[in-house]
């Protein structure tokens, strides 16, 4: 299928490696004249190079701490400077730290406010008006599955996900009749650095392996597997294509049936 967006500029945030690295990934495969960030700079370097060699596209590479505003504005400048402009933008960031309601302070929340959903907010902020001006854009915030279906210990990453849910349904109705839709992927358990971390985590407290715990994961989910950060990443190329200009205010949940709810 041709999506339609070859030659198109795409920004994926926390994309050196994990489900934002697929991403960046797959919009290169596409055609797509990529940028990526996050805060290692070892990691952007070896991104940039892998993309470029399996596919032959220069990478733009950004270090950016999403919790900074000035680092994000610094982000957007280096992207605006090298092409021009942002046509889709994928905001996605690592998970905030675990816990329950009594072990999470102030300032824990104070962070992940920051990390989780007000760097959605403060990128948006940058580049929506040149989409809405050029009556064309694309925005996929990767959530998680935690939206519609709290994870156990994730206190932080539950309620502040749930707010970038409720911020894409709005402004996806105050710009929708610019034709720049605004979409949220909510992955289910899936193969990353992540979600390796959240096994050893639980594992110290269950007295189990991680091993023993990632095997439980992919027995709580019908497909009886995890996922693949390609499965993600083919969607997000989906919800940026041409195909997809009617779909809008809308969250995913990729999660191989994990979710028991009916929507």
């Amino acid at each position: 299928m041709n999506f339609g967006i070859k030659n198109k500029n795409v920004l994926v945030t926390a994309s050196s490696k994990g489900i934002g690295k697929a991403i960046a990934e797959q919009f290169a495969a596409e055609g797509c004249n990529v940028a990526i960030c996050s805060r290692t700079k070892e990691d952007l370097i070896n991104t940039s190079l892998e993309i470029k060699k399996k596919y032959g596209n220069e990478v733009i590479w950004c270090l950016c701490d999403l919790s900074k505003a000035r680092d994000i504005e610094n982000t957007i400048d280096i992207v605006n400077n090298n092409l021009g402009r942002i046509d889709i933008l994928v905001n996605n960031c690592g998970g905030p730290p675990t816990g329950s309601f009594l072990e999470i302070d102030d300032e824990k929340w104070r962070d992940a406010f920051e990390q989780v959903l007000l760097s959605v907010v403060r990128f948006c902020n940058l580049v929506v008006p040149g989409m809405m001006s050029r009556e064309w854009g694309r925005i996929i915030n990767i959530t998680s599955v935690s939206v519609k279906q709290p994870i156990e210990n994730l206190i932080l990453s539950n309620s502040l996900r749930n707010g970038i849910v409720g911020f894409a349904k709005t402004l996806s109705n105050e710009i929708a009749k610019y034709s720049v839709t605004v979409n949220n992927i909510a992955p289910g358990y899936t193969l990353t650095n992540r979600l390796y971390e959240l096994a050893v985590i639980r594992s110290k407290t269950s007295g189990r392996s991680h091993e023993e715990i990632l095997s439980d994961m992919s027995r709580e989910i019908p497909m009886n597997r995890l996922a693949r950060p390609e499965e993600i990443a083919s969607l997000a190329v989906y919800l940026a294509s041409v195909q997809a200009g009617y779909l809008t205010g809308n969250t995913i949940h990729v999660d191989g049936g994990l979710v028991k709810g009916l929507y």
